[in-house]
């Protein structure tokens, strides 16, 4: 028996010392595994993290080019739209050049045509010294008015019908106003009132170059007096004739 329980407890202690050998090899065998797939969890945690990071760099410089590319077409757009001014600019200063061109023209056709009626007329009064008066009419005007009255037009009838024969004349109108009233609203009426015969004669068939007009205001005074009567002769347009027909009439007579 007792040999019985001595073996048993041989047997027990063989199998205890034999499993705490196979615990210590499993332990040597399983820990450099252990360290070795430690080694690799964190070679991929790194590289995982490496890879993370690329791709943030990756997407900052897509944003850079991105920005850029947005920068360059801004860029561009703004040139264009320089160039757009710049080219609507150049089209106005070539409108306006061709406008000033046009302008220069109309000045010059004016200038001849100013040149061409100064030339006439210096050809109808070619020289003053043949020129005499033949005959005048004073038109009067109420006070402040310059509109013709009936027996005005009937005088001026006339004297339209009469230099219908004269080849060779002009007609000198001069305005005038009485003294009431300012210096300068005077000269504007009187010559208001002279432009009212000139154009009364113009519509009688006078050739309008053959009227010259002006307005003296309340110059030349036909009556100083301060009565009513008097200033009612001041308000006038004294219209003289002026002919030279009876000048050339001697060379027309010899022919």
């Amino acid at each position: 028996m007792k040999m019985f329980l001595a073996t048993i407890c041989i047997t027990a202690v063989s199998l205890i010392a034999s499993g705490c050998a196979t615990k210590k090899y499993v332990r040597n065998t399983v820990e450099p595994v252990q360290a070795k797939v430690d080694q690799v969890d964190q070679k991929t945690t790194q590289n995982g993290q490496q890879i993370e990071q690329t791709r943030a760099d990756l997407k900052n410089v897509d944003d850079r080019a991105t920005n850029g590319i947005n920068a360059a077409k801004e860029s561009a757009s703004a040139a264009d739209s320089h160039a757009t001014d710049a080219m609507n600019r150049a089209n106005q200063v070539g409108q306006t050049a061709d406008k000033a061109g046009q302008t220069a023209d109309q000045a010059v056709q004016a200038s001849t045509k100013n040149s061409q009626e100064l030339g006439s007329l210096r050809g109808v009064v070619a020289n003053l010294d043949d020129y005499q008066l033949q005959s005048s009419v004073s038109i009067p005007f109420d006070f402040d008015k310059y509109t013709l009255t009936n027996e005005a037009q009937e005088s001026l009838d006339k004297l339209a019908q009469d230099v219908k024969a004269d080849k060779r004349y002009f007609i000198a109108l001069e305005g005038f106003t009485d003294n009431v009233g300012a210096k300068e609203y005077n000269e504007a009426l009187s010559r208001r009132r002279a432009d009212s015969v000139e154009r009364y004669l113009v519509e009688r068939d006078v050739p309008l170059y053959r009227v010259h007009m002006i307005g003296l205001g309340e110059a030349k005074p036909v009556d100083e007096g301060r009565t009513r009567e008097a200033r009612a002769k001041n308000r006038r347009v004294e219209v003289k004739v002026y002919s030279a027909d009876q000048a050339t009439a001697p060379l027309n007579a010899s022919k």
